[in-house]
């Protein structure tokens, strides 16, 4: 009992004393005081009496949420670092190898890495803030540092010193080398319930029938519902709420609310700053970012229109040092940078670009989807950014970190063997790591793959779960629907033929067929009708109940 108290006594002081460094703090503080000095707070009772008064204005619900959100942020602090050497060692091979290729590059085409802009370029800039699709650069020299194929190399290539296995086993799994705990397929079932157990939900047909009969359709009720929890304003009942569908929409400012990162004058004047960094210092960075809009986002017929924003939101999320939080619970550590002319000392160097991200091939798909919900850039860029630091970054690290990338392609490896073992075998036979079909999806989190509505719903199942473990469960349900098509071919181009296109699947109704039927077959026969896919998903569900 002792433990327990002196525990949630440390507990208490860190907590009251983080939220002494966020930035709403000293905005809360001002207020709580001029709350304080009104009639409704009472001195002879001023405790109960400042919390209802704390209650009626909103305050009480705005601490509520920033303790969910540092509790989210300090569910395991036990793991702050990259326990295991090894993989410290990859990750740190990776970062040079990362950096080589940076500074290869730019003595090749003979550029600075970072340098003042140069006046004329600057007004340039600044007149085409809101059109930079016209901005003239010459990208011709400029190539992606790497791409998802080489990261995945990387992680092929990773052996546990520790770990032996028979010659056999190594040719069965691509990962065996690398003993990471992940989810069985029952725990996911439990840890999903809501999907697993036959549940309504929007994402499969919001036309379908209620079943409350004050509601004609699913639609309607999630959406009345869904604007009594925006209401409440707080952000565990939201996240919640996002479990079985968010109504399009509600799921901006839905989003908003679960992260904490509402757009307020704060965070416009740091965006502004932001924005000012950009225009006066030029970074080869900027290159490799405007590049990559162009090769992927620019090239894609559902994200074209919004080139100019993701402009602007991707270079000021390059000069956010904020970002650099990440690092103290990552296995990863920023590039490091010598001033130009200076001698190689502490002092003389710096963390380059100013985030510690440097992009790759894709990169820009991260933030792609959020167009669709906002057209507020200062609005997009935040949410943006709280996505990134809670959940991307894990995607393009060497790390045993159960939301790491090495987990999920685990996950997915096993799900695959357990759920469809003919289909495994096939693409084993065939010479074919089956993760090779599905890594990409899994590193953008399926970000110009799916349809953005289908992006969207699966996204919101990230932020409902906190968890990343969504991905290798969409990647499996894919290649099973897939799975008569994939059976007939028996090479690596015929494989990625058949998965070349995903835009008619739909997020749903598959992951919730796979997660009730518990087998990748059910899929192969899945209905086209959806409302019939869920009376037969709650007529499976009550036989099994019954079984």
């Amino acid at each position: 009992m002792a433990d327990l108290k002196d525990s949630i006594h440390a507990t208490t002081e860190k907590l009251t004393s983080d939220l002494k460094k966020m930035n709403m703090y000293k905005t809360f503080y001002e207020d709580l005081q001029k709350l304080v000095s009104k009639s409704a707070v009472k001195n002879t009772d001023f405790k109960n009496t400042l919390l209802d008064a704390m209650k009626m204005n909103g305050m009480e619900n705005e601490l509520r949420n920033t303790i969910f959100q540092w509790v989210r942020s300090h569910k395991n602090p036990a793991a702050t670092r990259e326990p295991l050497t090894y993989l410290r060692k990859t990750q740190a091979t990776w970062q040079k190898r990362i950096h080589k290729s940076l500074n290869s590059m730019a003595t090749e085409i003979k550029v600075h890495l970072a340098q003042f802009r140069a006046s004329t370029d600057k007004e340039e800039m600044n007149d085409k803030w809101n059109e930079l699709s016209i901005y003239d650069v010459d990208l011709s020299q400029y190539r992606p540092v790497y791409a998802p194929k080489d990261f995945l190399e990387v992680l092929l290539a990773i052996r546990s010193p520790n770990y032996k296995c028979p010659n056999v086993m190594k040719l069965q799994w691509d990962f065996i080398q690398l003993p990471l705990m992940v989810k069985t397929f029952k725990e996911l079932r439990t840890f999903y319930n809501e999907i697993s157990r036959g549940d309504l939900l929007l994402g499969n047909n919001p036309n379908v029938k209620s079943e409350n009969p004050n509601y004609p359709t699913l639609l309607a009720e999630r959406t009345a519902l869904g604007e009594k929890v925006l209401e409440n304003n707080h952000a565990p009942v939201t996240q919640e709420y996002l479990k079985k569908g968010c109504p399009r929409s509600l799921r901006a400012t839905m989003w908003v609310q679960v992260l904490g990162v509402e757009a307020k004058e704060n965070e416009k004047l740091y965006f502004q700053y932001l924005k000012n960094v950009v225009l006066q210092y030029e970074l080869m960075v900027d290159k490799l970012i405007i590049k990559d809009v162009q090769l992927t986002a620019s090239n894609d017929h559902q994200y074209f229109v919004f080139e100019d924003v993701l402009y602007q939101v991707m270079l000021c999320f390059s000069r956010d040092a904020e970002v650099l939080c990440i690092f103290s619970h990552s296995s990863a550590q920023p590039v490091h940078a010598v001033l130009r002319g200076k001698s190689p000392t502490i002092d003389n160097t710096v963390i380059y670009p100013p985030n510690g991200i440097i992009p790759f091939h894709g990169f820009t798909m991260y933030a792609t989807p959020f167009c669709y919900l906002y057209d507020d850039p200062v609005q997009l860029y935040y949410v943006f950014r709280a996505f990134y630091t809670r959940y991307w970054f894990r995607l393009h690290e060497v790390s045993s970190h159960p939301q790491g990338i090495l987990s999920l392609c685990i996950l997915f490896e096993r799900l695959l063997h357990r759920l469809d073992n003919e289909l495994w075998c096939h693409i084993k036979t065939s010479g074919v790591q089956p993760i090779r079909l599905t890594f990409k999806w899994i590193m953008r989190a399926f970000s110009g793959h799916l349809a953005p509505e289908q992006v969207l719903y699966l996204w919101d199942l990230i932020l409902a779960y906190d968890s990343l473990e969504i991905l290798p469960i969409m990647a499996v349900t894919i290649i099973g629907l897939r799975k008569v098509s994939l059976i007939r071919v028996k090479d690596l181009a015929g494989f990625e033929a058949v998965l070349s296109d995903l835009s008619s699947i739909t997020v749903m109704p598959l992951l919730q067929m796979v997660l009730v039927s518990k087998h990748l077959d059910s899929l192969i026969s899945l209905p086209k009708d959806t409302t019939k896919m869920a009376t037969l998903m709650e007529s499976k569900t009550k036989k099994d109940g019954k079984k």
